[in-house]
């Protein structure tokens, strides 16, 4: 058990933060714990509902089901990574600095989100921070699965796209999960994340 403190205390502190509440309330909200209705990123409810807790949670939690497992496991990889890289790269010594980033980009994906209809934030934020760090390393070698290695240019014309679709096809309506048994309102919206 100390390897694993270990390990989570020499992860910065921004992105262990992050990487610890996007692993526990997604997993609080598969088994019941929470309830996942209050986590979503919902336009009318955050407006004319004052739910304003609504982006915070969109951002931290993720509907974990067996058909957005892998893909969830597959955003908290990549959020780890490349969090880690950037916060203990370009932004060492500076954590405030990377905070500043990542909630400038929160609030540029939550405004997009919001008007897109996107129910969720984990996915676009983990994202921006990979591109951010694609910016950053422009001509760095990374390896990806099986082994195949590419620059990190190939990252943002190809492989973000992939990550941006892979998995979430499955997903059919908003909140649909037989799971958790939720229903939002009868089948009026289609997730798109």
């Amino acid at each position: 058990m100390s390897d694993l403190g270990t390990w989570f205390r020499s992860v910065p502190i921004v992105t262990r933060y992050w990487f610890a509440i996007s692993v526990v309330l997604p997993l609080l909200g598969r088994f019941g714990l929470v309830n996942p209705l209050w986590m979503y990123l919902d336009w009318d409810l955050v407006i004319y509902r004052f739910h304003f807790w609504r982006p915070i949670t969109a951002l931290l939690f993720y509907p974990v089901s067996p058909q957005t497992g892998f893909h969830w496991l597959l955003m908290l990889y990549f959020l780890y990574n490349y969090s880690k890289n950037l916060e203990s790269g370009v932004f060492s010594g500076r954590p405030a600095d990377y905070l500043y980033m990542l909630i400038f980009n929160w609030l540029i994906c939550t405004g997009i989100c919001m008007a897109a209809g996107v129910y969720f934030l984990l996915e676009p934020m983990v994202l921006s921070v990979l591109y951010v760090w694609c910016q950053l390393n422009k001509d760095t070698i990374v390896s990806f699965w099986f082994g195949t290695t590419f620059k990190t240019s190939f990252v943002l014309g190809y492989a973000i796209p992939y990550l941006r679709n892979a998995g979430m096809l499955s997903m059919p309506t908003a909140y649909e999960s037989v799971d958790h048994g939720l229903r939002m309102r009868p089948c009026e919206r289609s997730v798109t994340l």
